[in-house]
């Protein structure tokens, strides 16, 4: 039904949904990134989540996805990720109503839509990154994100990056959607499903992804999923 790979976009991850019933319910968790999508037959950029985000689907059909490497979404779409945040917005509110209406034919009439949504993300990077006014702030932003999902605290991140808490707060939430104790969380989210997916026990994926204890780890999944690690997880 899901089907990912990685994007021929530098750092992203191309993926799709088969069609599902209208009506079924889904769950994206966050994931600290920006997607690009073709949804419901419509553009869609989905901003960074702070908590799971329940979608419903309307019209039966496959769904698409360029999920951006951390911190590029805002050079994508043109704005800061904090404007997006927890939030599902259609493309034209973002992009020049021409742009998009030619993008959703290509992609409409395309033999491979997701390729065809793959070639405009690179170009909305490209273009992005050329407008950049600090050409050093991609690569801040990509070690900021390296060492949090280390688990590197604020301090140390802070430190190494040559910025203040204060200022790496206020980088964080332009790059990522949020400040980052709360990208640092949803980091170690990821960790911890990555490790307990592959079968290690829950006490044992605490440990290595950083939580105090296994109750820590179930109150954590619960804040940001909705749901306990035992009941995510069930096949």
């Amino acid at each position: 039904m899901y089907q990912e790979r990685a994007s021929r976009v530098p750092g992203a991850v191309a993926w799709s949904r088969a069609a599902v019933a209208p009506g079924t319910s889904g769950r994206v968790l966050p994931d600290g990134c920006m997607d690009l999508l073709w949804w419901n037959g419509e553009l869609v950029a989905a901003g960074p989540d702070t908590r799971a985000y329940v979608t419903t689907e309307r019209r039966g059909l496959p769904v698409f996805g360029v999920r951006l490497a951390p911190g590029a979404g805002p050079r994508a779409f043109g704005v800061r990720a904090w404007e997006l945040c927890d939030q599902r917005v259609p493309l034209q509110a973002l992009w020049p109503d021409r742009r998009v209406r030619g993008l959703r034919e290509r992609i409409a009439h395309a033999a491979d839509p997701l390729a065809a949504l793959e070639q405009a993300a690179a170009g909305a990077l490209a273009a992005g990154e050329a407008e950049a006014p600090d050409p050093r702030a991609a690569a801040l932003t990509e070690a900021v994100a390296v060492l949090l999902r280390r688990g590197a605290g604020v301090a140390r991140t802070a430190g190494h990056v040559g910025l203040s808490e204060r200022q790496l707060h206020r980088r964080c939430r332009d790059a990522f959607g949020y400040g980052p104790k709360t990208l640092a969380r949803v980091l170690r989210l990821q960790r911890a499903l990555r490790a307990a997916g592959s079968g290690l026990p829950l006490a044992e994926t605490a440990a290595r992804a950083g939580y105090a204890d296994q109750a820590h780890l179930t109150r954590e999944v619960r804040a940001l999923t909705g749901l306990t690690p035992s009941k995510l997880l069930r096949p």
